[in-house]
């Protein structure tokens, strides 16, 4: 399955990410979810999700058009939020500044930028949850 979310803002040709579902690695006899997070083109999305369609599985990943959109989401807070929620299950939003010993407005921004991007996701009676396992970022710069 492959969805995309577009920013409200943004042109009709600027998608900010696009996400496949269904990644485990093994470590051992355990399945770890694991998320990948890389730059990609629209015609690479694409294919993965057709590939989906197809049932050969693809991992969960998060699609960004440029390096510049996921590193505008992956900020440093944005970072630490993350390691505080790994393995910590359901989180309340008020309990995730508590936690990180920052300004709840400002959490509550990064919370729903995340959100937004599939990274965290809330559960259905309520608090957030980082999902995974294992984050991996892939990046490639190739020389122009």
């Amino acid at each position: 399955m492959c969805w995309e979310r577009k920013s409200p803002t943004a042109s009709p040709t600027q998608t900010r990410y696009s996400r496949t579902f269904g990644a485990t690695l093994k470590n051992g006899k355990d399945e770890m979810k694991t998320v990948t997070l890389q730059v990609a083109k629209l015609e690479e999305v694409k294919r993965r999700a057709r590939d989906a369609f197809e049932r050969k599985k693809q991992g969960t990943r998060i699609s960004f058009a440029t390096p510049e959109l996921l590193f505008r989401l992956l900020t440093a807070k944005r970072w630490e939020m993350i390691r505080a929620l790994a393995g910590a299950g359901p989180v309340t939003i008020r309990e995730v500044p508590r936690r990180l010993n920052r300004d709840v407005k400002a959490v509550h921004g990064d919370v729903h930028a995340l959100l937004n991007a599939g990274v965290i996701q809330k559960t259905a009676d309520g608090p957030i949850v980082f999902p995974f396992d294992v984050i991996r970022v892939n990046v490639m710069l190739r020389a122009a």
